[in-house]
Parts: structure tokens; C-alpha cells; sequence
């Protein structure tokens, strides 16, 4: 395939031809780059070309909860926005604690259209030892919440994983929040019905952002007293990120510690929760107007390392529970990119730091370095855009399985093209909107 005349997130333009997979040669256009007998052209003038996102965080639900998404359905939604490589959590069921569950994981992901990494989770009865003989891409999300129970086993769980992982090199990645610090008061009353301010809010009163901060501190002091290498899931609040920024500068040798935020703390706040009801029920929850403006000024500056979606899909029937019963939790894979792609044509976020915090940085942290670029030698994970056509975001025009979305109504620029290895995954045409998807072609990142 040769791609001609694209413009790259850098502003220059150029031709870009992909060989047995990989970007073969990126050059000037009009300098030398002849298309050869059958190959296929295609004519990238006034688009843009970007390296496909890593999204370091998705549920895609198999085993165990193939109704709310599964391997075919996640990965359409992840190559039609754009994603070619996810990293799938472990708390499905089973949840993938041990060898013979990453077996089983493995086996499930195989009608990905994307490429993918498989992480290991960390309980009271996980097996390290056989999680370490697969090819695994991470331990966690190790919830220092009440996903695990008492806080102190919690602690102690995420002690032995650093131990546990600093040896093979593996990287540890924690959802942060202390819940001797909710507020029990915030869920007393009525609270409504499932789509009422005071229902969807409670949530947020309830999950404090001083729960998440320190929750983060905590973590951060284990990491620095370890050698392996620590990555802070869903930072939602600035309070989160700022620690992580100083205990980054702080770091005097190994991996420095890092961290991701989610579209959804970037986009909505607690001034959406009269439109979202209990669909805006998540973990950690939405934040005041104040804080998303802040965390979104930290992603800005560069003081965030990547944006990962959390993607957690549940039925509408799920969430139109009331607050006890309604699961956490919000699809966002096949949104990620449009979301900051608009925000790039609003003028609010520069073109090169959407591609870092999508694509380059997620693939240096974590070690798969032919990802989240274009360059010759690179995986040709490859996304084309027309970043003078937005738009809107319609759950019916989305192609996961939950069949909603907590952006509605919202504004995303969309891929027309979306390469994994060089093969097309997702192809829009610009003029008629009609769609295609590619054949099954992920893999796992570690054993390619």
C-alpha cells in the first residue's frame, strides 16, 4: 500500500508506503515513491496520518459477560475509532489470575481484528508464577479499593505484586482510591430515579476526590521503595496527577512512575449528571467542573503520559438500574480518538501531544516500542483522518455492544482508514459513509 500527500502530526506531508507490515519508507511527496504493479494507492491529500492509538485499558468482557462485549464486537469499535492495539483487564470470569485463565483469555481474543495485550490480575489466591510464563502484558488494574475489600489486604496485595513483578520486568498498573475515605453520608436520602441529577451525583459525592489522592500517595510511596515499574490507571483528579508528576521528578533510578486519564474525566463532570443518570455511574466517578478543567489543563501541559479509555461496557438494561444495583462503568473505545481529534480542531490540544498520549507514550511505557509511530520499520498501525469533518457522536453509529454512549450528542472526528500491520481493518468511504471491516488479524503484543 502506498499512502500519498497525508499530512503527519508534525505538519509535514508526505508519502508513506507499507510493506510485509511495517512502514517501509516515509518520504517527501513527489520524491520518488512510485506506486509498483497492483499496488494499492490511496490518495491521503487534505487528510491527516496517524499512528493508531494504544489503548492500555479495556473490559472486553470474555469470558464470562459476552453480552455486554466480546472480542469481535470490542475490536470492531476499537478499529473503527481508530485503536489498533488494546490491553484487556482482568476481572472477567474468570478472573485471569493464573495460567490456565490467561489460556482461556488467549483463546477468546482470537477473532480480534486488532492487535491486543492481556493483563494479570492481582488477588488473594492469584499464581504469579504461571501468570509470568505467558506472554503477559502487564499485572492490574490492583485495585487499592473496595473491589478488593479491606484496605489493608489490598496494600499488602499491591506490596507483593511490586516484588512479584520487578524481576521479570512487568509493569504494574493500580486503580487508586482508599475507601476509609468515601463519604457513607452522600448515599443516604432519596435519591431519585435512575436518570436524576441527585442519583448520578451521589455516586460522586460518595467516591471523594481526597480518597483518590491519597490513594495515589500511597501507591507512589510503595513504588518508590520497589524496582518495578508502576503505572496509575484513571487518574481523575489534578490533586492524582500532580503527585505523580512529583514523585516522577523525585525518581532517581528505574522506571519512573506514570499515569493515564480517561476521555470520560476529560469531558464530563458532575454538571452531566442530570443528562446521565445512573450511566454515569463510574470507578473512580466524574469530578466537579472545576477539577476535569484542571485535568484537563494537566493533560495539555504534558504532565499526563497517556489518555486510556477504561472502556467498560454494560447493557442499557444494566444501567437503567437504580444506583445500588446500576454496575460502574462506560463504554469509550471507539470514541477515544474522535473526542481529542475535535478538541485538536478546536484549537484546545496541539495534533503532536494527541499522538503522544494516544499512541507514542502508551507504547514506550510499556514496552512495545514498533507500536505508536510512523516511522520506517514500524508496525504500520495507520489511521486517516479528515480533520475538517466532524461528527456527531450517535450510539447507533457505534459498533460495540453496549448500544449507548455517555458522549451523545458530542462532536468526534472519525477515521476513514484504520491499518493494523498494514492491513485494512475499518475503511469509511468519505462520500457515502459506507463501511467495511477487515478479516482477523490481532495478536498478542508480546509474542509478536
Amino acid at each position: 500500500m502506498l499512502i500519498t500527500g497525508a499530512e503527519l502530526a508534525d505538519g509535514r506531508v508526505r508519502d508513506v508506503r507499507v510493506r510485509d507490515g511495517t512502514v517501509d519508507a516515509v518520504e517527501p511527496t513527489n520524491a520518488g515513491l512510485d506506486a509498483d504493479a497492483g499496488e494499492r494507492v490511496v490518495d491521503a491529500r487534505g487528510r491527516h496520518l496517524l499512528p493508531g492509538a494504544v489503548d492500555v485499558h479495556v473490559h472486553f468482557r470474555e469470558p464470562g459477560a459476552s453480552h455486554k462485549e466480546t472480542w469481535t464486537s470490542g475490536s470492531r469499535g476499537a478499529a473503527a475509532g481508530g485503536v489498533t492495539t488494546v490491553v484487556d483487564q482482568p476481572n472477567t470470569s474468570p478472573p485471569t489470575v493464573d495460567g490456565d485463565a490467561f489460556d482461556e483469555k488467549a483463546g477468546l481474543a482470537a477473532p480480534s481484528i486488532v492487535d491486543y495485550g492481556i493483563n494479570g490480575g492481582v488477588t488473594g489466591d492469584w499464581d504469579p508464577e504461571s501468570l509470568f510464563e505467558r506472554p503477559l502484558f502487564a499485572l492490574g488494574e490492583v485495585f487499592l479499593a473496595d473491589s478488593t475489600g479491606d484496605m489493608g489486604i489490598a496494600v499488602d496485595l499491591f506490596e507483593d505484586a511490586l516484588a512479584d513483578a520487578a524481576a521479570p520486568d512487568v509493569p504494574v498498573t493500580v486503580h487508586a482510591e482508599d475507601e476509609t475515605l468515601f463519604d457513607e453520608g452522600a448515599l443516604d436520602g432519596d435519591l431519585g430515579g435512575v436518570g436524576t441529577a441527585a442519583n448520578a451525583d451521589a455516586w460522586s459525592a460518595y467516591r471523594t476526590a481526597e480518597a483518590e489522592a491519597a490513594a495515589v500517595e500511597r501507591a507512589l510511596d510503595a513504588a518508590a521503595a520497589s524496582d518495578a515499574q508502576v503505572h496509575i490507571a484513571h487518574t481523575s483528579t489534578p490533586e492524582g496527577i500532580d503527585a505523580v508528576v512529583e514523585a516522577r521528578e523525585a525518581a532517581t533510578g528505574g522506571a519512573p512512575p506514570t499515569c493515564e486519564v480517561t476521555p470520560h474525566h476529560l469531558f464530563l463532570s458532575r454538571e452531566d449528571a442530570g443528562r446521565l443518570g445512573t450511566f454515569g455511574r463510574m470507578n473512580p466517578p466524574l469530578r466537579s467542573e472545576e477539577r476535569r478543567a484542571a485535568v484537563f489543563e494537566r493533560l495539555r501541559d504534558g504532565d499526563v503520559d497517556a489518555v486510556a479509555t477504561d472502556h467498560a461496557p454494560h447493557t442499557v438494561a444494566e444501567k437503567r438500574q437504580g444506583l445500588a444495583d446500576a454496575p460502574s462503568g462506560v463504554p469509550g473505545v471507539e470514541t477515544l480518538y474522535p473526542l481529542l481529534l475535535e478538541s485538536v480542531r478546536k484549537g484546545d490540544l496541539s495534533l503532536e501531544r494527541v499522538r503522544d498520549v494516544v499512541a507514542a507514550n502508551p507504547a514506550s511505557i510499556f514496552g512495545i516500542g514498533d507500536k505508536g509511530r510512523i516511522e520506517p520499520g514500524a508496525d504500520a498501525d495507520l489511521v486517516l483522518v479528515d480533520m475538517t469533518n466532524p461528527r456527531e457522536i450517535e450510539a447507533g453509529a457505534l459498533h460495540g455492544a453496549a448500544g449507548w454512549t455517555p458522549f451523545e450528542g458530542l462532536l468526534g472526528v472519525f477515521p476513514e482508514l484504520t491499518t493494523v500491520r498494514g492491513e485494512v481493518v475499518y475503511e469509511r468511504d468519505p462520500v457515502t459513509g459506507a463501511e467495511s471491516f477487515g478479516e482477523s488479524v490481532g495478536r498478542n503484543v508480546r509474542e509478536s
